[in-house]
């Protein structure tokens, strides 16, 4: 048996793929901890699962952030995010590992403060790529933003690389150190962190997409030849359910909500969807925008109803509004909007999703073939966006300037268009083929074998 170090950020879409993989080591005989923030790997992992909480840094980032775009938005998330988060999450990581006495730690791209401690204490690492934005060297083709980004993760070393002492503080501000520090010991896991290193690991990159969609190793891509040793093992997505408008006339009974999907609770809990209201006449099309982008995306939610009501009788809009942004009264004939969308049940049905490029909806869509239109607003999402297109799988928008007219106009495409419903299924056959999770738990168990890069 290993045991498995998982280091999350306090970010639900980030957690959520690693939940399954969790679970199919745990299914193999190994031994699953979680270092990140308690509450929200609590709700995601489930009450059984063992967790070395950690102070969670700033994590109403995506609403102190929202407004941000381009560089502004880039440099705000990683100076005011990603780098404080991992200073402060440094010593309870290196605490977990050395507690847990860990085999392998597997380290979401964001939880930078995990390859820090795994290169330091010698044990191997493998970087999970939850999104497959950062496959991609974006800052290539700008020396001077490509500077000022090694400078920040060096920065980050340098101001870790004092012995860290361990304690178990719920938050690290109160802790008490212990008399024994944990020094570094770098050989066994083939040297110390670097920019590059915090970035992907040199053992192992376990890419939840696959070339289908993030496209092949070339160009700006990280991976390659002389890249990291890669598994793309393809979305941790749910199995494939049949359309379900079959099980009677209430419409399916909704199963468990999704990990990372807004959790009916309180007040919510009685909004239960209604599923007796679905048209198997029409063509559904579905709009979210995510869990963290409520903030910006109320009035691109009111575009796209005024856009669908322009589509007649033969479209359906669904469309998930968890701030309440869309007047009941401007909703297309028959559409609807609810703070809670069951995604897993209704994509079986859907004929298109409008969405904001986040990995795990565009991955969840193409995964039931399904095309999309995608109106990217900040971090990796234009990336994932111009995948979707250079896949052939839906059209690519701009958030900040889409009108109702724009936005009839790409979803009628994408509805009429059969070439994109075609490439959305190619893609998300090569998701299937890829094995997901198990297939992920497979190449860590080797890792953990081998205790060293595995090819």
């Amino acid at each position: 048996m290993s045991t498995f170090l998982f280091v999350v950020p306090p970010l639900a879409g980030h957690i959520t793929p690693l939940v399954a993989v969790a679970d199919r080591l745990r299914d193999r005989g190994h031994r699953v901890v979680w270092s990140g923030e308690e509450s929200i790997v609590r709700r995601l992992a489930g009450s059984g699962a063992e967790i070395h909480p950690c102070l969670a840094g700033p994590v109403d980032v995506d609403i102190r952030g929202a407004e941000l775009r381009g560089y502004a938005g880039v440099r705000f998330l990683w100076e005011e995010f990603l780098v404080p988060l991992a200073e402060a999450t440094y010593p309870a990581v290196v605490e977990a590992a050395v507690r847990s006495a860990a085999d392998v730690l597997v380290c979401d791209m964001q939880a930078l403060a995990g390859p820090l401690a795994a290169a330091r204490l010698g044990r191997p690492w493998a970087t999970s790529a939850t999104t497959s934005g950062p496959l991609r060297d974006t800052f290539a083709a700008t020396p001077k933003v490509q500077r000022w980004f090694d400078d920040l993760l060096d920065g980050l070393i340098t101001r870790t690389a004092t012995p860290t002492r361990l304690a178990t503080p719920t938050r690290l501000a109160d802790a008490a150190p212990t008399a024994s520090p944990v020094r570094a010991d770098p050989a066994a896991a083939g040297g110390s962190p670097t920019p590059g290193t915090l970035r992907l690991s040199p053992h192992l990159v376990v890419a939840f997409t696959t070339q289908a969609l993030a496209g092949p190793p070339g160009g700006d891509s990280l991976i390659g030849p002389d890249g990291p040793p890669t598994a793309w093992v393809g979305p941790s997505l749910p199995p494939p359910r049949p359309a379900p408008l079959g099980s009677g006339p209430g419409g399916p009974q909704p199963g468990r909500p999704q990990p990372g999907r807004p959790q009916p609770g309180g007040s919510a809990a009685a909004e239960a969807f209604p599923w007796g209201r679905l048209d198997p006449g029409r063509r559904l099309v579905v709009t979210s925008f995510g869990t963290v982008n409520g903030q910006v995306s109320g009035e691109f939610l009111r575009t796209c109803a005024a856009a669908l009501r322009t589509l007649g009788d033969g479209v359906q809009a669904v469309i998930a509004d968890p701030l309440g942004a869309v007047d009941p009264a401007a909703l297309p004939d028959g559409g609807i909007a609810a703070r809670f969308l069951p995604l897993v049940d209704l994509l079986p049905r859907a004929a298109a999703v409008v969405c904001h490029g986040g990995h795990n909806t565009v991955c969840e869509a193409l995964g039931h073939g399904v095309p999309l239109v995608v109106a990217p607003i900040r971090d990796d999402q234009p990336v994932i966006a111009q995948q979707v297109v250079d896949a052939g799988a839906g059209i690519r928008l701009r958030f900040a300037r889409a009108t109702p007219t724009i936005v009839a106009s790409a979803v009628r495409e994408v509805l009429d268009d059969p070439r994109y419903r075609s490439a959305a299924a190619r893609v998300g056959a090569s998701f299937q083929a890829a094995g997901g999770a198990a297939a992920a738990a497979e190449h860590l168990q080797r890792l953990a074998a081998a205790r060293s890069p595995v090819g």
